[in-house]
């Protein structure tokens, strides 16, 4: 079998198959709960791999590599080492609790649950507003897609990205988050194996190179803290912003919400260990950053690294034509897994949360929440098809600057609502909220701090601080903090 022929029956093996799991998402989909958060029927491994593969996806296997490439270890550990303790952590002390109270309030979105806990729903309304960044991760994935697509297949990267866009809608307006969780099971399987591979194939470069190699990448290259780097150069950009903002971005409206997935309790051990066990798997990936320098390979574009270095890597063996194809193939499917939930959340969060207070209407028809939510998604993807025509230079930074604000701005609200009994404060709610976003934005753009993850960091110590000074006392006066996080 030649490789060309067998490139195409790979992507019409994927296409048929991410196909059929989203029928069968469909014939389970029948109101905008089900398209939201499903039935309470899915098994939590399935969930958990979901989880992983949304909170990886065109970020890790595309576009953070490229930050190693250019800014080495210091990169590295900020993303694999400090990423993946504020990932853990936060799924660990948020997932039981915030699940209890999703079950028990009948909760589909993030701003919904927000309403449910603050009974405020000018406060549920701005979440739901601010939640609309999420949209620039959306541009981010088609992007990283279209440059994988366009160097599998002989087309324009434009061309790709209207075909990427095109199949990414056709099935999730099928199923909904029923296909987002079985596509996202399979896409999640592939990537598992595919980040393995790579890793362990280039381990021959580590061998075969001493550590002086990367030296000559520049004399901090391999520093802990990379004083020639302008985004990682010291404790605080490395560790503590990577663990902080990490922690944060699980406060994301397509990763939280997964929680809502799980049925009972009884289920949310089998979440968490699958969850940590796949994230750790993709998080290989990383390696490709050092692998492409130590191929001696020089290239212009950081978005691209990842792309150039399987071309090289691959190229050269008899196999290797096949690899690529199915290496390719997955790292589109990693995208694809993340930018599914978003559009399943986004389009949900907008009917539920913006359309339905503005509208007077305390409720749908029968079917029309859910046809409403189709055609949202629709629009969500001709905006973010609109804006990935002609991307910013540095797509990554691009993506964190307003995903970041998003999760400075929830981080505390979400927390405050999930371990304080009973009522928790509005004011300090929305203090923390509008705290969290103006500081990161303020930091970006008046203190020109180059790294997102700096200023979103700063911005949600400021917003702690407001619960320290400000609250933390009463709490501990009245006994109303919940100290068991597993209660």
């Amino acid at each position: 079998m030649s490789p060309e022929l067998f490139k195409y029956l790979c992507v019409g093996f994927y296409v048929v198959l991410t196909l059929w799991l989203s029928w069968i998402g469909m014939r389970k989909t029948q109101d905008i709960k089900g398209f939201s958060i499903g039935n309470g029927d899915m098994s939590p491994w399935i969930i958990g791999v979901t989880m992983a593969a949304s909170v990886s996806s065109t970020s890790t296997f595309v576009i953070n590599p490229g930050f190693v490439y250019v800014h080495g270890l210091s990169a590295f550990m900020h993303y694999a080492v400090a990423g993946t303790a504020g990932i853990t952590t936060a799924f660990f002390l948020l997932t039981r609790r915030f699940r209890k109270l999703g079950d028990e309030s009948g909760a589909i979105t993030i701003p919904d649950w927000i309403y449910q806990r603050y009974r405020n729903r000018s406060l549920s309304i701005f979440f739901a507003l601010i939640n609309l960044l999420s949209i620039t991760f959306v541009v981010l994935i088609l992007v990283g897609c279209s440059l994988l697509m366009s160097q599998l297949f002989p087309i324009s990267q434009t061309v790709s990205l209207t075909l990427i866009l095109l199949f990414v809608f056709s099935y999730v307006l099928m199923g909904g988050s029923y296909a987002h969780a079985y596509t996202n099971t399979f896409q999640g399987m592939m990537m598992a194996l595919v980040a393995i591979f790579i890793f362990v194939q280039g381990l021959y470069l580590v061998e075969q190179n001493s550590g002086e190699v990367l030296q000559q990448f520049g004399a901090n290259f391999m520093a802990l803290y990379n004083p020639d780097s302008n985004l990682y150069f010291d404790f605080f950009s490395v560790f503590l912003s990577g663990f902080v903002i990490t922690f944060a971005l699980m406060m994301q409206p397509h990763i939280l919400t997964k929680m809502l997935y799980l049925k009972n309790d009884a289920d949310v051990n089998k979440f968490l260990v699958t969850t940590v066990i796949a994230g750790a798997c993709f998080m290989l990936m990383l390696a490709v950053g050092f692998y492409a320098r130590l191929k001696g390979l020089d290239i212009e574009r950081q978005d691209s690294v990842v792309v150039s270095y399987i071309a090289a890597e691959f190229s050269g063996h008899g196999w290797g034509p096949y690899a690529l194809v199915f290496i390719s193939i997955t790292m589109l499917a990693a995208g694809m897994s993340t930018l599914d939930g978003i559009l399943v959340s986004l389009s949900a969060m907008v009917v539920k949360d913006l359309y339905l207070p503005f509208s007077g209407k305390s409720a749908f028809e029968h079917g029309a929440g859910l046809r409403l939510s189709r055609w949202v998604l629709v629009g969500v993807g001709v905006c973010a098809y609109l804006v990935a025509l002609n991307p910013p230079q540095l797509v990554g930074l691009f993506a964190q600057k307003g995903v970041y604000g998003l999760a400075a701005a929830s981080v505390v609200p979400i927390l405050l609502g999930t371990y304080v009994r009973e009522n928790p404060p509005v004011g300090l709610a929305w203090a923390s909220a509008v705290v969290g976003l103006g500081g990161h934005l303020i930091g970006l753009f008046v203190f020109n701090i180059d790294n997102p993850a700096v200023s979103a960091t700063y911005a949600i110590l400021l917003s702690s601080a407001l619960v320290v000074v400000f609250y933390l006392p009463k709490l501990l006066k009245n006994k109303r903090f919940i100290f068991k996080f597993n209660s």
